[in-house]
Parts: structure tokens; sequence; C-alpha cells
């Protein structure tokens, strides 16, 4: 049996940061810019960064269309549907709680569909373990935001997100090869930045306050949630089963609810860092 290599190792640990810490600072971005403008400015700055990088390097290009087709599908899927309507929920007034736990389903979605869409069966252990992770989630977040109206349209933009998180996770697995991460990347992200940009344009004017914490803003959701987590995501899903990885946003809400805290003064109540721990158990069993 090869080894795996470090730096696959430490990709959970390193994209859970990455990537609930992304929560918060997006949620201050949105002081600054309309959800679709700000994903459209995100992804023509990662844009900018990846074509002279792919010039420079000259990284091996997908074989067939086939192949350029699935990799703009995953971009559509996680990029647009995921992202954009995540945004856009929180913009109609759905609270960061109330997409989160509809988002947190997401491994389950994923147990469900692996054995049929790509071969993966799920263990009694690894449902136990699901299981646990969405309840430790669900107690951070009911820890953290209580019960309260939440927006019914903004609730079903979540819904589709979920399932297109779920999708673009499941293709990937299904029919994602070893891609060099900057021709992934552009690929995806240009597609992310094909559908955003007009529709930034058409409905929101693409009005920006920018000033130094904006600038900050925008160069972490580039640099820390575009390039680095979405490339160990992929990286991820690649190498391990797609159940376990998965697995993993089960410790999202819990860790962006403890970024949270410094970014945006959202302490941590004590029954949320018991829902941190239940999720934990609930992702190491997995």
């Amino acid at each position: 049996m090869s080894q795996r290599p470090l730096w696959l190792i430490a990709a959970p640990v390193i994209f859970l940061v990455l990537w609930s810490a992304g929560f918060g600072i997006a949620k201050l971005g949105l002081q600054h810019a309309e959800p679709l403008t700000l994903l459209a400015l995100r992804y023509t700055c990662v844009l900018v960064l990846l074509i002279p990088l792919a010039l420079i390097l000259r990284p091996p290009l997908p074989k067939t269309p086939r192949a350029w087709v699935d990799i703009a599908i995953v971009g559509f899927l996680i990029q647009v549907v995921y992202f954009g309507l995540c945004y856009i929920a929180f913009k109609s007034g759905v609270s960061a709680g109330g997409v989160a736990i509809i988002v947190c389903l997401q491994p389950i979605l994923v147990a469900l569909a692996a054995p049929r869409f790509v071969g993966e069966a799920v263990s009694r252990r690894a449902w136990i373990g699901l299981a646990l992770g969405l309840a430790g989630a669900a107690t951070v977040i009911f820890a953290r935001s209580g019960v309260q109206a939440e927006n019914p349209f903004g609730l079903a933009l979540a819904v589709v997100a979920l399932f297109g998180i779920t999708a673009g996770t499941l293709w990937e697995k299904r029919f994602g090869v070893t891609h060099h991460p900057v021709t992934s990347n552009l690929v995806q992200y240009g597609v992310g930045a094909a559908f955003t940009l007009p529709a930034a344009w058409a409905s929101e004017g693409m009005a920006v306050a920018w000033d130094p914490q904006f600038l900050a803003i925008l160069a972490y959701l580039v640099i820390g949630n575009s390039i680095l987590a979405m490339s160990l995501l992929l990286a991820m899903i690649r190498a391990g089963d797609v159940s376990r990885v998965s697995a993993l946003f089960y410790l999202v809400p819990a860790m962006s609810a403890l970024f949270a805290w410094p970014i945006l003064g959202e302490a941590m109540p004590p029954l949320a860092w018991v829902g941190m721990a239940l999720a934990g158990l609930g992702v190491a069993m997995v």
C-alpha cells in the first residue's frame, strides 16, 4: 500500500480552517458589496492570478472534450449554484444558522447517493458517525441562533444550494480525474465568472464600497477560499471516499461559529462547544 503524502494527511485540517473562516469573512464582505457582485469580483481576481500562472507553468490540459465539460459542470454546481445561492440567501434575510443547518445535510445526501452514483458503500459505523455529526452541527446552530422566523424564499435558495454542492461533490468523484490544480481552478472559476458577472451587472449594478478592510476581505476570499481551499477539497474527493470527505462539512458550522467569535464578535455559548465535540466525534467515526 502506498503511503499518503504529508500534504494530503494535513489537507482536512487546512481545508476546514480556510473554508470555515470564509463564512464570517464573506459576511463582512456583504457589508461592502451585493452578493453576486462580491462573487464576480472574487472569481475575476482568481482568474487574474491564475492566467499568468498558467502561461508560466503550462500545466497539462484535459485530453478530451468530455473532460473539459466535467470540470465546467463541477465549477457551475459549486461556484455558481452553491456559493451564489448561499450568498443571496444571506442577503434575503436568512440567518447563518438557517443556511448552515440546511447545507449540513450534504453528507447525508452524499452517503445516500454514493453507493448508486460512485459505487461506494457506507458502513453502519459510518452511518452512526454521520448521525452524530448532524446532531453536533445542529447543536451548535441552535446554541448560537436559537429559533427564529426565516425568509421562505431564502430557505428555498439554501436548499437548492445544498443540492448544488452535493451534486458537484458526486460529479467530481465519478467523472473527475487528476487534473492539474491550476487547470481545474482556471476552468471552474472561468465558469463562475461567466455566470456571475452578467448576473451582477444586470441585477445589482456592481456598486462596491472600496476601503482597506474590503481589500483584505477580497484577498482572503480569493487566495484562501477560492484557490487553496477549493484545490484541497477537489484533491481530497479524488483521493478518498466521497462520504468521508463530505463528513468534514459537519464540522464547518462549529468551526465557523468559532471563527465568527473574533471576526464578528459573536460569542460561542457553552452548549455550542458540546456540539463541536459531538460533530468532531461523528467525523472521526466516518
